[in-house]
């Protein structure tokens, strides 16, 4: 019975391929980078994500081996290869949209990162009731951490915020700056340090809480340049395009393996490296040596994951993909990836890690249909109300604007 899991596979590759189109020889995707197909991928791999946490959550290494259940397991440690394609798409989406609406940047704010960050915090108002109600005991102190995002009542709610901080940097940099090319370099450094402060923070349970937070955010300004110098790019492609596709896949296998041979502590890499051991017993790690450890493990992850983004791409410049099941993701994104998680941990072995599950569901074939069955209609009313609260705070925005206007020609 369990072994109905291992039909999560071709079943995905069913929602990805049909009604997919293939270009013959010499034509191309001409609607690869286009809003509706970055969407039908984006969707592909919103489910790719929901897939990765229920993987986590069922057959993780670190789990109590009574408690682990194989069948998703290729999704456990992959899960930033499917962060790095909305971070992509969502800095190629900028560039795109800077360069063709007029005036983009005004209104920026209120359109475009408001509604994140409202996003945000009704997922945290979700994940706390929940919280309280299966037992955690929560101080007014850490009830405050929950309320102000502080810390996260679901820790995988950290995308919105690296989202909303790239936005920010975008948005300044692009503001300010006249010249594209400095403005998308400053928006580098802005990534740069966001990674650069996560690497210097130990796991814990705060912001930058461990490096799932860094390690996928570099395609963020990757899919700046390539919106800028698309046409060179893809053009160049075309040339020779099975040679680069074969040189690309061949790349990505040996950056998996190279992963492989870093994540298991080759050369002394590892994230998890807060504490060190010497002839007097434990102690902090230098600083220097933590960063040499990092960021080892992250120049292997950055690689591969990078790889990961060029083969999509390249494949999609050949496939153009497209369903009703694509396109329905596609337009649930965010909301999908805030509200799923709550249902993973409900009928896991454990609520947030320390908690009693509303019903433990040891079947994953099983687990994965509780969840799907109960993402999905969730997903869809928060994303209602989403779109109410945004709605009010613009109103109450231009209300407020109105008001002011007229009180300075009485």
């Amino acid at each position: 019975m369990d072994d109905i899991i291992y039909l999560t596979y071709p079943l995905l590759l069913l929602a990805l391929l049909a009604g997919a189109k293939f270009a013959g020889r010499g034509s191309y995707n001409p609607e690869f980078m286009s809003l509706k197909n970055t969407k039908y991928i984006q969707g592909f791999f919103a489910i790719c994500v929901m897939l990765h946490h229920m993987g986590q959550k069922t057959c993780a290494s670190w789990h109590d081996p009574k408690y682990i259940v194989h069948g998703l397991d290729m999704f456990v440690g992959i899960g930033y290869l499917f962060v790095a394609i909305f971070f992509f798409y969502s800095g190629y989406g900028l560039f795109v949209s800077f360069k063709n609406k007029p005036d983009y940047l005004h209104g920026f704010v209120k359109h475009r990162i408001i509604p994140i960050i409202i996003a945000f915090y009704m997922a945290q108002l979700i994940f706390l009731p929940a919280r309280y109600l299966l037992g955690e005991k929560i101080s007014t102190r850490q009830l405050l951490y929950y309320l102000t995002g502080a810390q996260l009542c679901n820790i995988n709610t950290w995308f919105p915020i690296a989202i909303v901080a790239f936005y920010f940097a975008f948005y300044f940099s692009f503001k300010y700056i006249k010249n594209e090319n400095l403005a998308i370099f400053a928006t580098f450094l802005a990534v740069f340090a966001w990674t650069f402060i996560g690497t210097c923070i130990n796991h814990n349970d705060w912001w930058m809480r461990g490096e799932w937070w860094y390690n996928s955010v570099h395609t963020f300004w990757m899919g700046l340049v390539f919106a800028k110098f698309k046409k060179p790019i893809t053009e160049g492609i075309k040339k020779h395009y099975f040679i680069y596709l074969i040189l690309a896949i061949v790349l990505f296998y040996a950056s998996w393996k190279l992963c492989v041979f870093v994540q298991n502590g080759a050369f002394g890499f590892s994230y998890y490296c807060e504490t060190s051991w010497g002839p007097k017993g434990p102690y902090a790690t230098p600083l220097l040596v933590k960063l040499y450890k990092k960021w080892g493990v992250l120049a292997a992850q950055i690689l591969y994951s990078t790889l990961f983004l060029v083969v999509v791409l390249l494949i999609s410049m050949k496939v153009q993909v497209g369903n009703k099941v694509l396109a329905f993701m596609g337009k649930i994104t965010l909301e999908f990836y805030l509200v799923h998680s709550l249902f993973v941990e409900m009928f896991g072995y454990t609520f947030a890690d320390s908690l009693h599950p509303v019903y433990y569901i040891k079947n994953v074939a099983l687990f994965a249909v509780v969840v799907i069955a109960c993402s999905i209609p969730a997903t869809l009313l928060f994303k209602r109300v989403l779109q109410l609260l945004t709605l009010f705070c613009r109103k109450e925005r231009v209300e407020k604007k109105d008001y002011k206007a007229k009180v300075s020609l009485d």
